[in-house]
């Protein structure tokens, strides 16, 4: 019979290498190809797609959010290098997958998610598989989760149209960042955001990609 997650493997790893005079690397670190190997990507996605779950495409889960590409999945969680004692900031929990996948690799996810239906639906699903070092919350993501702060990555799974200051401050020295930044529905880059031990910022382009938006707060009328 068909293993159609390992067909997904086989294809993040086929991407990899397509990509990788992009991302500057030919595999990606095998703790995260084992934690995309241990996720259930199938049980994140609606049931009227389920026989697609295992494809390397995005998918829709409702709300106008998506599920992101395999790959891409995999090449963020790498991005961000998270390490077993690390605490993560994941931002657009959506299914779920991302923060489950992320949960394999570190300490604690902290995800926040704005559309509280998506955030409970994934909860549950949380508890079913045992995931329990996850903490979430509904909330704006534009800001972060400064409370739990300061966290050694972030992971953001929306396009901002700049990066938010916030996950920046809220970015321990030494960590890094993956977001996609750019306009909704137009051109975006994929980039890591490090943090050197004196807090210095810098800021790398690894390749296009087209992501929902990340909601940006409304500025304050004069006065408010």
């Amino acid at each position: 019979m068909r293993n159609h997650h390992q067909d997904m493997i086989r294809d993040i790893e086929e991407e990899v290498r397509y990509t990788s005079h992009l991302i500057g690397k030919d595999a990606l670190d095998p703790r995260v190809m084992e934690a995309m190997r241990k996720v259930p990507r199938d049980r994140f996605v609606p049931d009227d797609i389920k026989p697609a779950a295992f494809e390397n495409v995005p998918l829709p889960i409702g709300h106008g959010q998506t599920i992101s590409q395999p790959y891409i999945v995999a090449l963020m969680t790498d991005m961000v290098a998270p390490q077993p004692q690390h605490r993560i900031l994941e931002v657009g929990t959506g299914s779920g997958y991302q923060t489950a996948v992320l949960s394999q690799l570190c300490e604690r996810v902290y995800t926040v998610e704005l559309v509280e239906e998506l955030s409970r639906a994934a909860c549950e699903l949380f508890r079913e598989l045992g995931y329990g070092n996850i903490e979430m919350r509904v909330a704006d993501g534009w800001h972060g989760w400064p409370e739990h702060a300061p966290y050694d990555g972030i992971l953001v799974t929306a396009a901002a149209p700049r990066i938010p200051e916030a996950l920046i401050e809220q970015l321990r020295p030494g960590g890094r960042m993956a977001i996609p930044v750019g306009r909704p529905y137009s051109h975006q880059d994929l980039l890591v955001v490090q943090k050197d031990e004196q807090g210095r910022v810098s800021k790398k382009n690894i390749l296009g990609v087209a992501f929902v938006p990340l909601v940006e707060p409304a500025p304050r009328a004069a006065g408010a």
